[in-house]
Order: C-alpha cells, then sequence, then structure tokens
C-alpha cells in the first residue's frame, strides 16, 4: 500500500474515532488535556482491518465479484461492495488455483496478487497489457469488465 494511502486511512479513522468519542469541538480542555500523549490515536491493526481495495470497481461491481467469490471461492463476509481482506482472501484462492498466484492468503492485494489478476483478465476479459503487478487504468477496465460479466 502506497503511504499516501494509508497517511489518508489513518487521517479519516482518527477523524472518525474523535467523532465517535463525543466529538472533538465541544470537548473541554480538561477532557482534551487528558488523553496520554504517548497513546496512538489508531492502531495499525485497525487500520488493516478497515483497508478496501475496488481496484476502480463501483460498489454494484463489487458485490458482483463478492456473490461470485462467495459462491466458488469460499468467501464469507458479507455482500457490501467494499472488497476488504476476506474478500481478497478469496480472489486469492482463486488466483493460486489458476492464475499462478504462489504468495500468501493474506487479503492484502500486493503486486503478487494483481499480476495474477492480471494473466485471468487477460485470458478472458481483454487485458491487453503487461503482467507487470500495476494495477493501471487498463487493469482497471478488464476488472470492470470482469465484474460486469460474471
Amino acid at each position: 500500500m502506497r503511504p499516501n494511502t494509508v497517511t489518508r486511512i489513518l487521517v479519516s479513522v482518527t477523524a472518525a474515532v474523535g467523532i465517535a468519542a463525543g466529538g472533538l469541538a465541544g470537548a473541554g480542555a480538561s477532557f482534551a488535556a487528558s488523553a496520554p500523549a504517548a497513546q496512538p490515536a489508531v492502531s495499525a491493526e485497525a487500520v488493516a482491518v478497515l483497508a478496501v481495495n475496488n481496484l476502480g470497481l463501483s460498489v454494484a461491481e463489487a458485490k458482483k465479484v463478492q456473490r461470485w467469490l462467495k459462491t466458488y471461492w469460499g468467501y464469507t463476509g458479507a455482500i457490501d461492495g467494499q472488497l476488504g481482506t476476506g474478500s481478497w482472501k478469496a480472489f486469492q484462492r482463486c488466483l493460486k488455483a489458476n492464475w499462478g498466484y504462489t504468495g500468501a492468503i493474506d487479503g492484502k492485494v500486493g503486486s503478487g496478487t494483481v499480476k495474477a489478476l492480471q494473466r485471468l483478465l487477460k485470458h478472458s476479459w481483454g487485458y491487453t497489457g503487461q503482467i507487470d503487478g500495476e494495477a493501471g487504468k487498463g487493469t482497471k477496465a478488464a476488472f470492470k469488465r470482469f465484474a460486469n460479466g460474471i
């Protein structure tokens, strides 16, 4: 995951935690100062759980992929249109069985996952680019065709 993406996720999650705690704007000075300075607002584990990578798919398209993953690849999560760790673990099982993925079934959308996805997309969904592990415009367009064709 890019550092910019991690930063954006951390800022978003931190803001959500602040709002859920009663809002920072209405907090009195004694409340705001009472939190220990050494404690991080959000842990890395919390960010990993919330990580979603739809690779350009809309919520409706991602739901189609999740239904397919549920039917064929053991996805047990919600059909919510958010391709998170559970969705990608199921997809990695597919990619490992059929498209040369050799990495861990960890739900992370790294270059190995993308390369295997590109092989799938090149075979049947009109991807014409290189198998380079970069989810660029061509990969995302072919992934949309996949989502709308399954």
